[in-house]
């Protein structure tokens, strides 16, 4: 089932999720496999139960090539509930975000360049992985979403925020977020 991804503006994408409680139920399954659907559908990088209106810790991430991020590389495919993030180091990196919450926008973003990610997959076995780069800016970002955060949120220098086709006129339209 493809669901309605919420717009910035939707008091539900404010909230703080709740966790998640049990694992490989049939219901966290279907919500999973849908979720799947819904972001491979809008051409995500990744989706936030929070966006679908599912008030749950529950982000998934990952593809191997996506329209809207033709230079990035790969993120394996990854279902992630209950996320803790521990930066690992200092640097901060900036770079140009979109979002499916907030189309046919982009704005450029602070974030931790490297990271640990811990939390757990649909089955409660435990996940934790140390990223950089591109995976962990779309981890920072989805998890973002459990936290009642968008990514203009973040955005130090609004002049640097924007639609897309004006920012990058040479950007297909169809890249649109």
């Amino acid at each position: 089932m493809i669901y309605p991804i919420l717009k910035m503006g939707d008091a539900r994408l404010l909230r703080v999720a709740q966790p998640v409680l049990e694992f490989n139920t049939p219901e966290l399954l279907a919500l999973i496999a849908d979720m799947f659907e819904t972001m491979e559908h809008a051409s995500g990088a990744g989706l936030a139960a929070p966006q679908i209106g599912v008030d749950l810790r529950l982000v998934i991430f990952g593809f191997k090539n996506n329209q809207r991020y033709p230079d990035a590389p790969t993120v394996p495919e990854t279902v992630l509930i209950n996320p803790v993030l521990t930066p690992l180091s200092e640097e901060i990196d900036e770079a140009w975000e979109g979002c499916l919450s907030v189309p046919g926008m982009r704005g450029l973003v602070p974030r931790w360049s490297k990271l640990r990610y811990q939390g757990f997959n649909q089955y409660g076995e435990s996940i934790c992985r140390d990223v950089d780069g591109f995976h962990s800016r779309v981890v920072q970002h989805e998890c973002d979403h459990l936290d009642g955060k968008l990514y203009p949120m973040r955005i130090r220098d609004l002049s640097q925020f924007g639609y897309t086709e004006v920012l990058f006129p040479e950007m297909d339209p169809n890249q649109d977020d």
